[in-house]
């Protein structure tokens, strides 16, 4: 059974949730502060988190930063929840690691769907060891972890499976539709730029320049394509 923490001050909004989830086949913490939030992480850390990111004790933006720069958490699936509707809180978000973004109110329904696909991406694939090598650049599918130069790539779950993706069909123009496929049924719809954004995050962490890429390339009005060749060596 997976495991999830779900961190929001709206009780009404925890105990519906909360049950909701539960009727679905998930073991459900709540806590109502970042302070809270924080105890509980402190133990064994939950499958995914749930985040909403206005909180009486601090937002939920700083706390992301906060989970992102601790070794033992930076990898913890993450959901952001909040009622504050601006795209630019959605992007900062993205761009400081999480790796979903749903804003109130919101269908339990969808508010599942996501769930679903956060773990799902989350989990590793039974016999995937493959190594994927690209030259300094290095995707091991096995320990879902990039490496540049022997050095690990701090990549959240969910854009380490869209680096998977592109690496998986290097010179292909993937379209932002057929990486959302791709991306085990994420319901987000194609148009949404959070695709671009991971993109931005990806490329800060396995480019050498990431204001002129040679790794993830994009492709005007089509998508973006893997560089079937990168470095000298390659």
């Amino acid at each position: 059974m997976s495991r999830l923490l779900l961190i929001d001050d709206d009780t009404r909004l925890t105990d519906m949730v909360g049950g909701y989830l539960r009727q679905n086949g998930y073991e459900v913490e709540t806590a109502g502060s970042l302070a809270a939030g924080r105890e509980r992480l402190k133990h064994t850390p939950p499958d995914a988190l749930l985040l909403d990111l206005m909180l009486p004790d601090g937002d939920g933006l700083d706390f992301t930063r906060e989970l992102r720069s601790d070794a033992r958490l930076r990898r913890l699936p993450l959901l952001m929840l909040t009622a504050r509707g601006e795209p630019m809180d959605r992007i900062v978000g993205l761009e400081l690691g999480a790796d979903d973004y749903l804003p109130k109110p919101f269908e339990p329904r969808e508010l599942l769907a996501r769930v679903k696909a956060l773990l799902r991406r989350a989990a590793p694939e039974a016999g995937d060891d493959e190594v994927l090598r690209f030259g300094r650049l290095e995707v091991d599918l096995g320990a879902r972890q990039a490496r540049l130069a022997g050095q690990a790539c701090d990549l959240t779950s969910h854009q380490f499976e869209l680096l998977t993706v592109l690496a998986r069909s290097p010179g292909r123009v993937l379209s932002r539709d057929q990486i959302m496929d791709a991306l085990k049924g994420h319901p987000l719809e194609a148009f949404d730029r959070s695709i671009d954004v991971h993109i931005s995050r990806i490329r800060a962490l396995i480019e050498d320049d990431p204001k002129n890429p040679k790794r993830v390339l994009t492709v005007r009005g089509a998508g973006y394509v893997f560089a079937k060749k990168q470095d000298a060596e390659a």
